[in-house]
């Protein structure tokens, strides 16, 4: 195993590395989830929700793939998070992601307007925002890794030209576009639906890894 894997292993799911701050952020974050769950009881719009919880989900995936490629490799996640964190919670995933992933959503979704044609530099208003944000999320993972709080192992995720596509794909755009796949849907059933799929397949994933004894 490289050496980032093996510190990013070290004290993974211990909640003895807990620190008070997750308090207040947890807090933020439950009062963000109510306050748009009253709005939506109120209004009926539920597509916030559903925009949080498909990137969210989407990111479980990752998270959960991720975790599998070091199962099999027996060597290294595609990417690993060593660094100090309140509670690792895989080798590439720790509270303070899951934090800005649960209300990342909220951002995306808020950032558009409620006018259904609305166009952007030429671009669908929802797509253009899609990029503009995944652009953004992959600026600040590269600052990261530069960092050394995420370490990329292999040259076909890395900040090089060839790799740095495959980062802002299936790194990021992909949790916009499943979100917007999502909050299109014209019934609640099918939104939830969609929003569902990611989940289900990172908690069978989980399980059969589980099953298996891997742990990542």
């Amino acid at each position: 195993m490289t050496e980032a894997t093996r510190r990013a292993l070290l004290g993974l799911r211990d909640i003895s590395t807990l620190q008070w701050y997750v308090i207040p952020i947890l807090a933020i974050v439950f009062y963000l989830y109510t306050m748009e769950i009253k709005r939506a009881r109120e209004g009926g719009d539920w597509n916030p929700l559903f925009a949080a919880l498909a990137i969210f989900g989407a990111d479980f995936l990752n998270e959960s793939w991720n975790g599998w490629v070091l199962a099999l490799t027996g060597r290294s996640a595609v990417w690993t998070a060593p660094g100090p964190s309140a509670l690792r919670t895989t080798v590439g995933w720790n509270i303070e992601i899951m934090f800005m992933f649960a209300i990342l959503g909220f951002v995306f979704y808020h950032s558009l307007s409620r006018r259904p044609k609305a166009r952007i530099l030429g671009i669908p208003e929802a797509w253009f925002f899609a990029l503009g944000y995944t652009a953004v999320c992959v600026f600040v993972e590269c600052c990261l890794n530069a960092a050394g709080l995420l370490v990329w192992e292999y040259p076909f995720w890395s900040r090089s030209l060839g790799g740095i596509w495959l980062i802002l794909l299936i790194g990021y755009f992909w949790f916009f576009a499943w979100a917007i796949f999502a909050f299109t849907r014209k019934t609640i059933r099918g939104k939830a639906v969609v929003t569902a799929i990611p989940y289900a397949v990172a908690i069978a994933a989980n399980l059969v890894a589980a099953a298996l004894g891997w742990r990542y």
